[in-house]
């Protein structure tokens, strides 16, 4: 079975198609800037080397022609006929309280996932578009499944998912704590446990999906009892170019003074602030490391207040599991930044947590491992996630049944 995994934003389309026999990755790329005239795909050939082609990407179908033809290239191409897809998987940012696991999509869905578009405008309407194209270049016999990002926190109980506004606007409109990034989160605590040799139901692990987005998740025994992001991807600590959770007071003082809508402060917010607010150099780690070293006391402050809210949120889940047995860090920074390692794992050397510096700063660029010492009371360990691995894994599950 080769299924294509799909995730599809608003003005880009990653791909890879995966052979379930083996999960061997045949083909994998991205068409970005779609609906610009510099709309181009990108993909790996066989011999690791990147090709981009500029191509006519007014829309998501003429994206999924552009994946077709690159899959089907005489030269490059991974498969001689389109025949040889035998399912599709959708990563799907929202399901809200609907999807507490993967599913078959079918109108129903579908519709479903537009009713959710609200709580995730700039995901959504993408994934439908995507589903849609899709469903015009390969078919409507192709079997399209929906991975959702917020299915994995569904195990959340009550008391970790509410906030603490009139009730009613729960009932109404749906406004309570739904995590994101489940699929890494679900990969990489799974893949831990396999890693101790124990089974997950005995295991309380945290793990830190850290990048240019990142949340933190809570799993006991398997189950999520608690993540950092909420409603939107808002929530949690600061990011690239997000502010995290912050006083709500100062969304309104600030749009009182600066006479700033709702949704300037929503790009504030999402998109000005993070990393880059606070450094004043960018949003990228890479760029507010440089700038720290050379002695830039703001890109200096942007670390320190990353790495200390990192750590709270451990400690709170510490907390909230009654102890842990592993953290995981994962992610683009959780993967390849070992000062930000060092960084959130001083700050947990009250509970134990013994940081193995030499490993911890060998271990980047697709190295996993133990950055602990033997005599660590909490296992730290940096696994690389695979999101894609996860939807082909259920694609393949549910198709088969």
């Amino acid at each position: 079975m080769k299924v294509l995994v799909i995730n599809a934003g608003s003005s880009s389309l990653k791909y890879q198609l995966i052979d379930m026999t083996d999960e061997s990755v045949l083909a994998k790329g991205n068409c970005e800037r779609i609906g610009t005239d510099s709309a181009f795909i990108g993909f790996k050939t066989n011999d690791g080397s990147k090709i981009e082609r500029k191509a006519e990407m007014k829309n998501h179908t003429q994206a999924f022609e552009a994946v077709k033809n690159a899959l089907l290239d005489p030269e490059y191409g991974a498969i001689k006929d389109l025949g040889e897809v035998t399912a599709i998987g959708h990563r799907i940012v929202q399901g809200g309280a609907f999807f507490d696991h993967s599913v078959l999509i079918d109108d129903a869905v579908l519709k479903k996932i537009e009713e959710l578009s609200p709580l995730a405008p700039l995901h959504n309407p993408a994934h439908i578009q995507g589903i849609n194209a899709c469903t015009e270049v390969f078919g409507k016999d192709v079997p399209q499944v929906a991975v959702f990002d917020t299915a994995f926190h569904q195990t959340m109980p009550e008391k970790a998912y509410m906030y603490a506004v009139p009730y009613e606007y729960y009932e109404k409109l749906g406004v309570r704590k739904y995590g994101f990034h489940g699929t890494s989160h679900r990969y990489v605590s799974a893949r831990m446990a396999e890693i101790m040799g124990k089974p997950i139901e005995e295991l309380k692990i945290i793990t830190c999906h850290i990048g240019n987005g990142s949340s933190i998740t809570a799993v006991d025994g398997g189950k999520v009892i608690d993540t950092t992001m909420g409603l939107t991807p808002l929530g949690g600590f600061m990011m690239g170019t997000r502010s995290g959770s912050l006083d709500p007071s100062v969304v309104t003082f600030i749009a009182e003074k600066e006479g700033f809508t709702a949704a300037q402060m929503s790009d504030l917010l999402n998109k000005k602030s993070g990393l880059l607010g606070v450094s004043g150099v960018s949003s990228d780690d890479r760029d507010v490391t440089a700038a720290e070293k050379e002695g830039n006391q703001r890109a200096k402050l942007a670390h320190d207040m990353l790495y200390y809210q990192i750590a709270q949120y451990i400690g709170s889940f510490y907390v909230a599991l009654g102890g842990c047995d592993a953290i995981v860090f994962t992610a683009g920074l959780g993967e390849n930044q070992p000062c930000l390692r060092e960084g959130v794992c001083n700050y947990l050397e009250c509970l134990g947590v013994k940081l193995d510096k030499e490993v911890n700063n060998a271990t980047i660029h697709g190295r996993q491992g133990k950055l602990t010492a033997d005599d660590s009371k909490i296992r730290v360990e940096l696994i690389a996630t695979d999101e894609e691995m996860v939807i082909a894994r259920d694609t393949k599950d549910i198709v088969s049944k």
